[in-house]
């Protein structure tokens, strides 16, 4: 309640650039964002000093870092700002006519299965509709959408903030991959002895140590040594082929490999959990009708094709 009453009273618009600056921490795209001029978005951010009684951005070259206070009003706004947004669209949304532009977050896994179906159907039926994808770790995307930095983030998410939807879109499994010249001839599986024995390589966008993988393998008594972490999944074959590595990644992110690639999917010897892949967005925007929209199109969109709409 105490930030809410920090809140009343100033002008509906230096609210709108507050909003826009603690997102884009710089005045310049603050600006463009916003289609104001530099000096507009500085003489607003004045104001807002001056009301607030708070610095509320100090500079670390060329980025504005939110004080306390900010960071204190920067959840609450993003709240008001939203509701505010759902009020004055139109009841309903016509995708074929609206301009708009969405932000997600996901991981290059995650835009393998969902983003080639969801781009070829945007052009089709709604071509004004802008889409800017950005990749962030598990915990990053969670804070995004927390602080309505991006509208829908898709990705695996075992625990979940109550404010917070979860809709699943499939769940994967897991498959290992190993260069096939490193194993004996004519093997077509990974026993546990070779698994546990072999290096391993893990995907993990900003090198977390723990996985669910590991999880898995702690679980049944076992550890493994993960010798290469890698940033994205795209590039995790290239740098198997050659090696004694063993990968174990979603078995979704593998359907591209191929038998004259020297590169061997198999599955793993230890029992592993399902990959259930969600799209989350905040409770805040449960009523946002564009949102509601968009988030309709991901789940056929991670279909093999997306219906005409």
């Amino acid at each position: 309640m105490h930030t809410m009453n920090n809140l009343r009273g100033v002008d509906l618009n230096l609210l709108v650039v507050l909003h826009a600056l603690l997102i884009e921490r710089h005045v310049s795209r603050t600006a463009i964002r916003l289609n104001m001029s530099q000096p507009a978005v500085s003489h607003a951010l004045a104001r807002l000093r001056a009301r607030l009684d708070d610095p509320l951005f100090t500079r670390q070259g060329g980025t504005l870092v939110p004080t306390l206070r900010a960071l204190e009003l920067a959840r609450p706004l993003a709240d008001a700002m939203a509701q505010i947004q759902i009020v004055l669209r139109p009841d309903g949304f016509e995708p074929d006519r609206a301009r708009h532009t969405f932000k997600l977050a996901m991981s290059d896994y995650g835009a393998g299965i969902v983003l080639p179906n969801l781009v070829a159907g945007l052009r089709r039926s709604a071509p004004n509709i802008d889409i800017v994808v950005t990749q962030l770790s598990r915990e990053g995307m969670i804070a995004s959408i927390m602080d309505g930095d991006v509208d829908l983030a898709l990705g695996v998410f075992p625990q979940l903030p109550e404010q917070i939807l979860s809709e699943l879109l499939h769940c994967d499994t897991y498959a290992c991959l190993i260069d096939r010249a490193s194993l004996a001839p004519l093997a077509e599986t990974i026993d546990l002895e070779l698994y546990l024995a072999r290096p391993h390589a893990l995907v993990a966008v900003h090198g977390e140590a723990s996985t669910e993988v590991d999880e898995a393998i702690h679980a049944a008594g076992h550890t493994r040594r993960v010798a290469v972490v890698l940033p994205h999944w795209g590039v995790a074959p290239k740098t198997i082929r050659g090696t004694d590595l063993i990968l174990t990644v979603a078995a979704g992110s593998l359907t591209s490999i191929r038998d004259d690639d020297g590169l061997l999917v198999l599955p793993p010897p230890i029992r592993f959990p399902t990959i259930p892949f969600s799209q989350i967005s905040h409770q805040r925007r449960r009523s946002d009708p564009a949102l509601r929209w968009l988030r309709a199109f991901v789940v056929a969109s991670a279909q093999p094709s997306v219906p005409s709409r």
